[in-house]
Order: C-alpha cells, then sequence, then structure tokens
C-alpha cells in the first residue's frame, strides 16, 4: 500500500493531478472535496458539525483504506503551514497508513497566484466541487487564505523520505502526474 499525500493552496491542481495520477497507476483518487461537499449539504465545513462529520468520514475510509489490499490511495489537502492542528493532521493520517504498513509518499504542489485564481474557474473544478461554484466567493476564499495562512512549505521544511515539491505553474496536471510517478518509481 502507498498512500500519496497531494498538498498544496487552493486552486493549484491537486484533485487534477491526482485524477491524472490515478490513470497512470492503480491508486485511487479521494479528493477533500469528496468529503467537504458531502458534509456541505447539511452543515457548513466552517461549523464544528461541519468540521466533526468531514474528519469522522476522512478517518474511516481511511483506516478502511489502509486496511485493504488496494495498492494505494492519493489523498489532496490545503496544509496551513503554520497550524499545529494542520501539522498533528497530517502525522495522524500518516500514522493509520504507516501502522498497516504502507508507504507514504508527500507532493507539493506550487503555482503563481494569478494561475490559481485562473484554475479555480475551470469546468473540471467546478464539475466536481460544487461548493466552488459560487466563484466570486470561491475566489475571496482563496485570496483570503493567503493572508491569512502559509500555504507552501519552506526549504528543508519537510523532512520526509518521500517528498517532492513542484512548481505547476506552466505544466500540465498530466505533465506533473508523470514526474511524480517517474521520481517515486509508481
Amino acid at each position: 500500500m502507498k498512500f500519496i499525500l497531494l498538498f498544496g493552496p487552493e486552486a493549484v491542481g491537486k484533485m487534477s493531478v491526482g485524477h491524472e495520477l490515478e490513470k497512470i497507476t492503480d491508486f485511487k483518487l479521494f479528493h477533500n472535496h469528496m468529503t467537504i461537499d458531502l458534509v456541505s449539504n447539511f452543515f457548513d465545513y466552517g461549523t464544528g458539525a461541519g468540521k466533526k462529520l468531514v474528519g469522522l468520514f476522512r478517518e474511516e475510509i481511511f483506516k478502511e483504506v489502509a486496511s485493504s489490499d488496494l495498492s494505494g490511495l492519493i489523498f489532496t489537502y490545503v496544509w496551513y503551514f503554520d497550524s499545529k492542528e494542520d501539522w498533528d493532521y497530517t502525522e495522524k493520517i500518516a500514522k493509520i497508513f504507516k501502522d498497516k504498513g504502507a508507504e507514504i509518499y508527500y507532493v507539493e504542489l506550487v503555482a503563481s497566484l494569478e494561475e490559481r485564481v485562473n484554475r479555480n474557474k475551470t469546468e473540471h473544478r467546478l464539475n466536481h466541487k460544487p461548493s466552488k461554484r459560487n466563484i466570486e466567493l470561491s475566489e475571496s476564499r482563496l485570496r483570503n487564505s493567503i493572508l491569512n495562512h502559509r500555504l507552501n512549505s519552506n526549504d528543508g521544511e519537510i523532512q520526509e523520505k518521500n517528498y517532492i515539491k513542484i512548481d505547476n505553474t506552466n505544466l500540465k496536471p498530466t505533465e506533473v502526474a508523470l514526474k511524480i510517478k517517474q521520481k517515486f518509481d509508481f
């Protein structure tokens, strides 16, 4: 079992890259909005109930996948590097897989703000993430997150053996997925 944590800021291309990586490996994609948009039918993700349910669904899925005979899981995540809670969360989910003998891979994506704003409006994103269809609100949240959080790691901050950081500002998702596959010999 391989667990790929694919992270970066909003609209950096995590889900698109994840879809392409899923196509060229036999790994399954679990993008973060699969749970956020499910729960948002009942509770806003920003509420206590919303966060609780998203966390519970994700944790149960992680546990079942880690115990399964699947060959790998790609999970997308916006990691706030200035938040101890996010550091603890990424450790917690990695531990679920490590405890079952999985290999853990960390893939960080970086792109310019201008490119992220453009990607925030793509048909692919809007088709797969209903909560992003209010583009004005989505873009406002994207811009505010830059003001309130550090969305990419500093050089040398991630000390994991299986780690790669890719600036995908000018790369297609297929190119990024191929780089990841080649780097880790998937």
